[in-house]
């Protein structure tokens, strides 16, 4: 019998650096002879990513509903067609993003409200949740200093916007046992709080 892969999700707000301590995980557990794989939301898929692009281009007129219906879409597809395979058969995901960005982002920073964005992910995602969720907390204007000048259609949200995504953030931490780490640390001290904290056994 194939033992499930485990599954684990890297969240935080923009320029926290998410995709690198994902990138460097995915690394430790190759040294390992761990088989993985790695994901990033939106996308993943080619029909995620071509919601990907709706999404991030500023030139898109969404409503507020249509984003997070578009977000639990690509995920959804993520999900059924990338995810869920891979841990059935033995592999680790490690996400770059999961449903607690959707639950932030459109939940709060756009005033959804929590309840709803949850009960739409859950249905997209049929009730997969992960193993291990890091949250790599990041105050906000640090977080929006360390945003690429080039931004896409979420990254132009102003101030305001962001602090409801923070405080979305450490609320969520509570309720879902995230593991939080403070993401003012070095590139390599994240890292290390990171590894210590998958379950390898």
């Amino acid at each position: 019998m194939v033992l499930r892969g485990k599954f684990i999700v890297i969240e935080g707000p923009d320029g926290a650096g998410k995709t690198t301590q994902s990138k460097l995980l995915s690394q430790f557990l190759h040294s390992k002879g761990i088989k993985y794989l790695y994901t990033r939301e939106p996308g993943g898929t080619k029909t995620g990513d071509k919601i990907r692009d709706i999404l991030l281009n500023p030139e898109s007129k969404i409503s507020n509903m249509a984003e997070c219906l578009l977000y639990a879409s690509a995920r959804a597809q993520l999900v059924n067609e990338i995810i869920q395979p891979a841990l059935n058969e033995g592999t680790w995901v490690i996400a770059d993003r999961y449903l607690h960005s959707s639950i932030v982002y459109q939940g709060m920073g756009l005033d959804l409200g929590i309840d709803i964005v949850e009960d739409i992910n859950k249905i997209a995602t049929t009730g997969l949740m992960p193993d291990v969720t890091f949250l790599i907390d990041l105050d906000t204007n640090t977080s929006l200093g360390r945003i690429n000048r080039s931004k896409d259609r979420i990254e132009s949200r102003g101030e305001v916007y962001f602090r409801k995504v923070r405080e979305g953030y450490l609320n969520l931490a509570e309720k879902y046992g995230m593991i939080k780490i403070d993401g003012n640390k070095s590139v390599e001290e994240i890292s290390l709080e990171l590894i210590k904290n998958i379950p390898l056994k």
